[in-house]
């Protein structure tokens, strides 16, 4: 070890000063090897990629679907205020509507129901917690249509829970609910799909009028909330 022996000999020989500067140049080295490592870690960690996280949702979604002429609308007009005041237009396009329960904002997106608009349903699956669909209970005629829509809507998110509204109830000839399942053939529905039917009716007036509507949203907010 000739470094060993050179501080013996310059101990010896009184060179204390010559010592004390070869223990300086061991340390100063040192200190440069850790810094040369902290430089070398910090490029290390710069090529690393960034950990991102996502920002949790502060909303959930209701995706409120059905035939033309179902009563989405007025269904969602009554969800929200209570009861229907005066009548509601056909949706065009896209109607949304936010109910807030505790801490979660709800949102309720309808999208209309002509032949037309039936194209981007499928688009807005991957975004819905829950699939509301609405049947015009009174018109038989129209349910081979609607059932075609609805099990594909059903094949392509077989997770997703259903609320299937038997609406308008209170017209002569509507279907009931257990009619309605069979006519629908929902016995068929995959396992993974929690499945719940309600008859509704909504009539302008008091809320009173609008029997099954506050039971249905009661039951949509309940199933929001449980999954969050």
């Amino acid at each position: 070890m000739p470094g060993a022996r050179e501080i013996i000999l310059f101990g010896i020989t009184g060179g204390v000063a010559c010592v004390i500067c070869y223990l300086m140049h061991q340390k100063l080295q040192k200190t440069e090897k850790k810094e040369d490592q902290k430089e070398t870690n910090k490029a290390q960690t710069a090529l690393k990629p960034p950990i991102i996280k996502e920002p949790k949702p502060s909303g959930t979604q209701v995706l409120v679907l059905g035939l033309d002429g179902a009563g989405k609308s007025s269904l969602l007009h009554c969800f929200a205020t209570g009861s229907l005041e005066q009548d509601v237009s056909p949706t065009q396009g896209f109607n949304a509507v936010s109910i807030n329960r505790e801490a979660l904002q709800i949102e309720f997106l309808e999208i209309g129901g002509g032949e037309k608009l039936r194209d981007y349903w499928g688009m807005y699956l991957c975004k819905a917690r829950v699939l509301v669909f609405v049947m015009d209970s009174s018109d038989p005629e129209r349910f081979p249509l609607a059932k075609q829509y609805l099990q594909k809507l059903l094949d392509a998110e077989p997770s997703l829970p259903l609320v299937l509204l038997a609406n308008k109830q209170d017209l002569p000839g509507a279907f009931g609910i257990t009619e309605l399942y069979e006519a629908l053939d929902l016995g068929n529905v995959g396992d993974g799909h929690r499945l719940s039917v309600m008859g509704t009716q909504v009539k302008r007036g008091k809320s009173e009028r609008n029997t099954g509507v506050q039971d249905a949203r009661e039951l949509i907010l309940e199933m929001m909330t449980m999954q969050n």
